[in-house]
């Protein structure tokens, strides 16, 4: 891409954040990582990183959430509630737009991600789609003709109560909610749960039933929407247990019992598959950002 602008992504998760510099998977200048700390140090380390960088024309912004993504809010760009320590009502949009003085665009991280995946990766071929990660937390992107789909806020169904499997009653690691989606499937929860990382816990563990369970019942619900065309999965645990993967499926077709889109689904295989940009998800979506804040200034941040 030797003719696109150059553009600084920025992709704050809830562990880590990535910074990178480029226009696309073929034009990657720099990328930096940096762990998630306090507000205080790692948004200064992110500063200094953009501050060794010269000549991008704008700035992407992928947060971990929640977020406000309403323009019209006083908070537009902060962190809001969130389950991180620390994080909650912290500036991270308006005060990096002020600092890089380029502008910027922001939403929720895996918001980002769909839209990378949507240009360069697994849904290329779609203008509907869900980007789902599974990892620290679990977030839903969804994209509708080619743009995130906010409203209130950005989707959130990483705290939806799924129908519990029979026979299951551990009360889930959410501090918000409990037994929600993210408190019974995330990383930090299968850890909880066994006392392992989900990297290595065994491929045959009964506790894997119940997070293909849980995570199946999210899709069931993006299905019940009549958004996505395709269900995109990525993040730490998807990508590093892909027996996941199938066991998801038959349990999706399965909650479905056949039910509205159902036969539009097959082959299943082809609905829900894994991110074609795996890790890299985040961050190109953070560069996607950053060029449609430059291809339209008034979605962009003013406050610069």
């Amino acid at each position: 891409m030797p003719n696109a602008p150059l553009i600084a992504g920025i992709e704050l998760g809830g562990t880590k954040c990535i910074c990178i510099l480029g226009s696309g998977p073929e034009d990657i200048r720099d990328e930096v990582r940096i762990s998630t700390t306090t507000p205080y140090e790692t948004l200064a380390a992110i500063e200094a990183v953009l501050d060794r960088w010269v000549g991008f024309a704008a700035l992407g912004i992928a947060s971990f959430g929640p977020v406000s993504i309403d323009q019209r809010a006083e908070n537009h760009g902060f962190i809001t509630a969130t389950t991180k320590p620390g994080w909650s009502n912290t500036d991270v949009g308006r005060r990096l737009a002020r600092h890089a003085g380029v502008p910027t665009g922001f939403d929720s991280d895996v918001a980002g991600a769909a839209l990378g995946e949507g240009r360069w990766g697994a849904a290329q071929d779609v203008t509907n789609h869900a980007y789902v990660t599974v990892g620290t937390g679990i977030g839903v992107g969804l994209v509708m003709n080619g743009e995130p789909t906010n409203g209130l806020t950005h989707p959130e169904l990483g705290h939806i109560r799924p129908v519990r499997l029979a026979g299951d009653d551990w009360p889930g690691s959410c501090s918000f909610h409990g037994d929600c989606l993210e408190g019974l499937a995330s990383g930090p929860a299968i850890r909880a749960r066994t006392g392992k990382g989900a990297e290595t816990l065994a491929g045959d563990d009964p506790a894997w039933d119940g997070v293909a369970h849980a995570l199946a019942q999210l899709l069931h619900t993006l299905v019940l929407t009549g958004i996505p065309r395709r269900v995109v999965m990525g993040g730490g645990v998807m990508t590093g247990t892909p027996h996941l993967f199938p066991r998801i499926r038959h349990r999706l077709i399965e909650s479905l019992g056949g039910y509205g889109a159902a036969p539009g689904l097959y082959p299943v295989e082809a609905y829900v598959v894994p991110a074609a940009l795996g890790n890299q998800a985040g961050p190109l979506g953070a560069i996607e950002l950053g060029s449609r804040a430059l291809r339209r200034p008034a979605t962009a941040f003013t406050t610069l």
